[in-house]
């Protein structure tokens, strides 16, 4: 009975879209500008306890895309999961929610992020795949080696713009 207590425990108990918001300031202008637009993707990836042995990891991106100086639509969202994670053990835990747990919430974060996009009027956006693993290990890097784990954790990255 004792092993079964120590067995590592890990489920996803929901997806969900938690937050999106979509802005297109200069609309219906823009529409019929021909310049091609830029685009610029920032990503930030958060945890948090809920409960005992209850985590919510949330990616949310942010997609600014420019014509020129005028913003063409500016879109946010934020995509999580709640996790039960059990007899993980500490020095695990860390990676588990910054990496294990973004590679299954990013997937349907590009997809929202693209039909939301589309239903707007513009070409999708795809957005590129993510190394969550190297994003964790270059925000490791930047903090202070000595700082300790915390339950709210939180990293970002500013991504080229890309159209796919």
């Amino acid at each position: 009975m004792a092993d079964q207590e120590q067995t590592p425990v890990f489920a996803i108990q929901r997806m969900y879209l938690k937050d999106l918001s979509l802005e297109i300031p200069n609309a219906p202008q823009i529409f019929l500008e021909t310049e091609q637009p830029s685009v610029e993707i920032s990503l930030e990836v958060s945890s948090e306890k809920v409960t005992d042995g209850i985590f919510e990891t949330a990616v949310t991106v942010t997609v600014s895309t420019k014509v020129g100086e005028k913003v063409a639509f500016l879109v946010e969202a934020k995509q999580a999961g709640i996790f039960e994670l059990r007899n993980i053990p500490d020095e695990q835990m860390e990676l588990v929610l910054n990496v294990v747990c973004p590679n299954i919430i990013y997937p349907y974060l590009r997809s929202n992020v693209a039909d939301v996009i589309q239903r707007a009027g513009f070409p999708p956006i795809h957005l590129a795949e993510i190394n969550f693993e190297s994003l964790y290990q270059q925000r490791l890097q930047q903090d202070d080696p000595k700082a300790g784990a915390s339950d709210d954790a939180g990293s970002g990255i500013i991504l080229p713009g890309s159209r796919h």
